[in-house]
């Protein structure tokens, strides 16, 4: 689904993920259920849970990025989640690699999570009391 298609006269292959992200909303879910349900697949033919993760986070990525006009596009061109999901895969099966559950990268991703939200919460604060100041002077 990656890379079907290839640019002329250059080596840049792409697939219908990022010609499907050109029609707004419809095309990122689209690709989104047939990227989950490719993840759902090889969770249940006993891929690790740290393999599971990383593909999730992949698809996730693209997701979100995809949802960007545009920019969305390009990154979806040279992105290519399912590639990068194979490839995870591949690298399980046949070499053994990104065995373990995983919970490393859950408690890494939770506390990331938590810092972006503190950090959203007093950027707000922050302005409010700007705002409040600006408004204490008139």
């Amino acid at each position: 689904m990656d890379a079907n298609f290839k640019i002329p006269f250059t080596n840049i292959r792409f697939g219908l993920d990022p010609l499907l992200s050109l029609i707004p909303g419809v095309g990122q879910i689209g690709t989104y259920l047939v990227s989950a349900f490719l993840v759902w697949q090889m969770q249940r033919n006993g891929a690790s849970g740290k393999v599971y993760l990383k593909m999730i986070g992949n698809i996730l990525l693209d997701v979100i990025i995809s949802f960007i006009p545009v920019l969305g596009t390009i990154f979806d061109i040279g992105y290519k989640a399912n590639n990068r999901n194979v490839n995870l895969l591949i690298e399980h099966y046949e070499e053994g690699e990104h065995t373990g559950s995983g919970k490393g990268m859950l408690l890494g991703l939770f506390f990331i999570t938590m810092g972006v939200i503190f950090g959203l919460i007093y950027g707000v604060y922050k302005l409010f009391d700007l705002f409040f100041e600006y408004l204490g002077t008139l």
